[in-house]
């Protein structure tokens, strides 16, 4: 395959693509070349502040040049990386980085109006390890505060540190050292830290941009968070290995999404099915004419809008794809696949997995050579995880066709009992997604006295009623999966990966 370290990755790129643009952000335009320069200063900077191999480097800021100099830069230098979900609390942020016992701290000084350096540093919390902290200023002119350097001042200290001894660290990272550590979500419980080596992330990278068919012609818009595994490993180390040109998005606005389509010639798309649903309530889109590719998962994506997206949107190729962090991009579907299956399905293996259903109800098991390495510190959580025999349990549950496409019925979690029934929210969903007006939908079980559970209707959408959401799902469903009751809201509560919070919804029905 190749690189299989990201240094040897960002210097091939530099090598094989040269001056073509790698990075727009804004008024910045960086070729490969330029790219692997700012990425060596980083590095450099990195051990100018005592950064040593294997230490854990973390970065809370949005879909930025920054975010991407900031990580390549630690991996260059031998660190591990800690993305943060920017939306997390400044309590959830110092959690992270006491149990991953980071050595330094990328963060934005402002982001949103939150200053998010100030809300850490005023948690009061003793963060002994922490050497370094860089704040970015986004939105406003830098501020010192404390000990913090500012982004122009971190990247003067590369002057300290001479090239070659930034080279000689990336030299010595290999295939197996751990790139990273992501914290899962946390929808259910207390996030975990999900070991990954370098091998593994450029190899679900070039598993996704093949199935994509990814060229140095394409021109990708990343709205998916870069702290995110789809963010970060499905695009921008999809973009070096490519040569594929990263242009970040820090928020997603559909207008701003829709000028940058138009002014960058982007081609690859991926997101959330709300994304594409954004695109197709706007009136006014400009020229679209460029645009490709579009990746979007999983269980909620109505056939519908894939042939809208195809028709309206001008995509080429639609794809839907199933991944989790323990394993970044398990399924996906391939050029050339029809609306049904993408839409009914996730596709099938890539990247070397071995896909199976164990047990009943029949949860979606994989294994091969890009499962993760373990949970940070929790070998319990890590054995539960995978077995004996190498097999990851996903929680999810599922079914696989006999060309070996998985569709994802829903969570274990999720899973509730009406009237001695099994039902699976996910398949719900996918049915009333058909309903015209509906633009979200998330179900779950609520107690009911006679049959145990029922299902509650979570909608988004317009000129609909009760009424006509549950004549609809009588139209569809077997009489214990139609829900018995609908509340329509104007957003669904999802993390920033898009997935549906449906403890929050539990709450609201309390």
């Amino acid at each position: 395959m190749g690189q299989t370290t990201i240094p040897a990755v960002v210097r091939d790129a530099a090598a094989k693509f040269g001056s073509a643009e790698a990075l727009v952000d804004g008024s910045l335009r960086l070729g490969f070349d330029d790219l692997l320069e700012r990425v060596q200063s980083v590095a450099r900077a990195f051990v100018a502040r005592g950064v040593q191999p294997g230490d854990r480097v973390a970065i809370t800021l949005p879909n930025t040049h920054h975010w991407v100099l900031a990580a390549l830069g630690a991996l260059y230098a031998g660190a591990s990386l800690v993305p943060v979900n920017t939306r997390f609390t400044a309590a959830e942020t110092v959690d992270l980085l006491v149990r991953s016992r980071a050595k330094a701290l990328v963060v934005a000084a402002d982001f949103l109006g939150t200053d998010r350096h100030a809300a850490i540093v005023a948690t009061g919390t003793d963060l002994p390890d922490l050497g370094t902290v860089v704040r970015v200023a986004l939105e406003q002119p830098h501020r010192p505060v404390g000990d913090a350097l500012g982004w122009d001042e971190f990247l003067a200290l590369a002057d300290e540190v001479p090239l070659a001894e930034a080279e000689a660290r990336a030299d010595a990272v290999q295939p197996d050292d751990v790139s990273d550590i992501l914290f899962t979500s946390g929808t259910t419980g207390r996030s975990k830290g999900v070991l990954s080596a370098h091998r593994q992330v450029v190899g679900v990278a070039a598993a996704w941009a093949e199935c994509g068919r990814v060229t140095a012609e394409d021109r990708y818009l990343v709205i998916n968070p870069f702290f995110h595994s789809f963010g970060y490993k499905a695009g921008i180390v999809v973009c070096l290995l490519t040569g594929a040109t990263i242009v970040p998005q820090a928020v997603f606005d559909v207008k701003a999404a829709l000028a940058v389509i138009d002014r960058e010639r982007i081609s690859v798309l991926p997101g959330a099915p709300t994304i594409f649903q954004s695109l197709l309530n706007e009136p006014e889109r400009g020229d679209l004419s460029s645009l490709r590719l579009a990746v979007t998962g999983a269980a909620d994506v109505p056939a519908s809008l894939v042939r809208r997206m195809r028709a309206e949107l001008g995509f080429d190729i639609v794809l839907t794809a199933y991944g989790l962090t323990e394993a970044v991009v398990v399924t996906m579907c391939r050029p050339g696949d029809d609306a049904e299956l993408v839409a009914r399905t996730s596709g099938r293996a890539t990247a070397g997995f071995e896909v199976a259903i164990q047990g009943s109800p029949g949860e979606v098991v994989l294994r091969g050579p890009n499962v993760m390495l373990g949970y940070l510190d929790d070998p319990e959580a890590t054995a539960k995880a995978v077995d004996e025999d190498g097999w990851l349990h996903t929680g999810d549950v599922g079914e696989l066709d006999d060309a070996g496409n998985l569709t994802l019925t829903g969570r274990l979690k999720d899973m509730y009992i009406c009237g001695g029934f099994n039902v699976y929210p996910a398949e719900v969903e996918q049915a009333l997604t058909e309903l015209a007006g509906v633009r979200d939908v998330a179900v779950i079980g609520v107690p009911d006295e006679r049959l145990g559970e029922v299902g509650k209707a979570f909608v988004v959408g317009s000129g609909l009623t009760e009424a006509d959401v549950l004549a609809f799902g009588r139209e569809r469903l077997a009489n214990y999966k139609t829900p018995r009751s609908v509340a329509f809201l104007d957003a669904l509560p999802r993390n920033a990966s898009g997935k549906v919070l449906k403890r929050l919804l539990t709450e609201e029905t309390k």
